[in-house]
């Protein structure tokens, strides 16, 4: 099943959490993860225990989706949320909030830059093949940051996919 599929079958269509999955090319388990941070309301349940979702329903997670693939943190997305559910706000917010996210890119983009710079510098330090003993690499990596070197302290702290303002990170699958 598409997500075109669910869309076809109406507002009042209704599929199992396997179907939304498959319709949003989503994991089952970061569908529920959504739900329990909020980003996606909790659903219905079948007689069965079964979760039951709508259009509407995939049509958030396709969103959700898109904003983790441009890499934004979960509090974003939840602002986000707030305005699409909010047509009738200003969208100030929401250029504030891309102007921000921006930002922190530029900023990520930066601290790769110098990442890059330490490791071909790193690399330089063993230009022929020898024994492992006489490494460059590996006696540049066992001495760490060296002269004070804090582009480099700040590269080696920086945990991908996560920046200021985020709450949690990545979402399994997401």
């Amino acid at each position: 099943m598409s997500l075109a599929s669910v869309r076809m079958q109406g507002e009042g269509a209704i599929v199992k959490i396997g179907e939304l999955a498959r319709a949003t090319q989503t994991p089952v388990e970061t569908i529920r993860y959504y739900e329990r941070e909020g980003l996606l309301p909790h659903t219905a349940r079948t007689e069965g225990n079964y979760r039951i979702y709508s259009p509407a329903h995939a049509e958030r997670v396709s969103f959700i989706r898109h904003c983790r693939s441009l890499d934004m943190a979960l509090d974003e997305i939840r602002t986000l949320l707030h305005f699409k559910d909010s047509p009738a706000d200003n969208c100030g917010a929401v250029n504030a909030l891309l102007d921000q996210h921006i930002g922190h890119v530029a900023q990520r983009v930066r601290e790769l830059r110098t990442l890059e710079q330490q490791l071909k510098s790193l690399r330089e330090q063993c230009r022929v093949t020898q024994d492992a003993a006489q490494c460059g690499i590996l006696k540049g990596l066992s001495t760490g940051v060296r002269h004070g070197d804090e582009a480099l302290s700040s590269a080696m702290r920086h945990v991908p996919g996560v920046h200021k303002g985020g709450r949690r990170g990545r979402a399994m699958g997401s």
